[in-house]
């Protein structure tokens, strides 16, 4: 059989071809057609490369916030003697049965753990009024580990701060921050003691500032956090990432099992640094005082009585006190102290106890619609009734 010279030639040269095209795809596939994951992964490294704030910013370590102001922050246990149950606290009870103990120990002690923060070098330490009122027993433990009694140096029940003393110098007391350096959307460290497991930080944002009207305290002003705190941390310190204290933890919103669920309240910054330098200078904080019992108005009364939309009204006044004496009555809508607008009966109630004791305020305001004008001397507010 005789076979075509340039149809062999034509067939090699074909197939020579076809190979080339197919190496030539093979390579171009391998090189392009790479797998979605592996595009991703350069991506993301290419991303971290070229930003590097954007990749700083997602694996930030707030190490050197915590190792400044940890050292400042102690874990806090206290002991409180109970009485005995009705009829048990008898010399015949005890001559009949004796102590049950056997110990010639107390035989019912409460205890109680929590946080405080240092403020001065000199042993001062913030901490809850909750966590130390009426107890009998306080003892501070240092980040050090070392254990010291402290005392009480003053309470006020109506911010809910309290400031104890150990008898110890050079302690590393936390740095404050600035009053107006603190954000919504922040992020903030929760430092603390929960459940008594030990020093701990916790982590989240400033959810916001300004909170009120929780039904705490008489005087509240609370960041709100979403940094888990829980019993235990009461006391403890909330930093930013500086280091420094922005609040002191006060309380969480919690479901019966105790929990955090990321709604936490602490004390800002400012109110922790003016009740403390009142306590430790007096042994208390010292308020000037209105002497009158005011209400808020809702819309609807205001439209009715023909009001205009700032001021409280009078529904009661103390005997004797400042508000009587300058001729204040019940009734009377009071809309502004010192030329600054009342809007609710908090308003009112921050701007008379800011003033000392002995000051005077301009009141203005309404009685039955026409404008008044009276001064009030401020004298100190009553200390609020504590039973134990």
């Amino acid at each position: 059989m005789l076979v075509d010279r340039g149809q062999v030639v034509f067939a090699l040269k074909a197939a020579a071809l076809g190979f080339a095209i197919a190496l030539l795809y093979a390579t171009v596939a391998q090189r392009w057609l790479q797998p979605t994951s592996t595009v991703e992964i350069v991506h993301t490294s290419r991303e971290s490369t070229a930003d590097n704030d954007a990749g700083t910013q997602a694996h930030t370590s707030y190490a050197r916030a915590v190792a400044a102001a940890a050292p400042s922050v102690v874990n806090i246990y206290t002991a409180t003697q109970t009485r005995p149950a009705e009829g048990f606290d008898s010399p015949l009870f005890e001559q009949l049965f004796g102590d049950r103990s056997g110990t010639g120990e107390p035989r019912n002690i409460r205890t109680g753990a929590g946080s405080g923060v240092i403020v001065s070098s000199s042993g001062y330490i913030v901490t809850n009024n909750h966590l130390i009122a009426d107890t009998d027993e306080i003892n501070v433990m240092l980040s050090s580990g070392e254990n010291y009694p402290a005392h009480v140096v003053g309470t006020d029940p109506e911010t809910d701060l309290a400031v104890i003393k150990i008898d110890l110098q050079d302690l590393p007391a936390i740095t404050l921050a600035r009053q107006d350096s603190l954000r919504v959307g922040d992020v903030v460290l929760a430092i603390g003691n929960p459940l008594g497991a030990g020093q701990t930080v916790t982590m989240g944002i400033v959810s916001a500032t300004g909170r009120s009207s929780v039904g705490l305290h008489t005087f509240e002003d609370f960041i709100q956090t979403d940094a888990a705190i829980n019993p235990g941390n009461s006391g403890g310190a909330l930093i930013n990432p500086h280091g420094e204290l922005v609040g002191v933890n006060t309380a969480v919103f919690t479901q019966s099992d105790g929990a955090s669920v990321g709604l936490g309240l602490a004390t800002p910054v400012h109110q922790v640094q003016t009740v403390t330098e009142q306590i430790i200078q007096h042994g208390r904080v010292i308020r000037g005082w209105l002497g009158v019992v005011a209400q808020d108005l809702s819309p609807a009364l205001r439209r009715e009585l023909g009001l205009p939309l700032r001021g409280v009204v009078v529904t009661g006044v103390i005997d004797r006190g400042p508000a009587e004496r300058a001729g204040i009555r019940a009734g009377d809508v009071i809309t502004e102290v010192d030329d600054q607008r009342i809007v609710d009966s908090r308003t009112l109630l921050t701007l008379t106890t800011m003033g000392a004791p002995g000051s005077e305020v301009v009141v203005e305001g309404l009685r039955e619609r026409k404008p008044f004008t009276t001064r009030v001397t401020l004298i100190q507010r009553p200390l609020p009734q504590t039973t134990r």
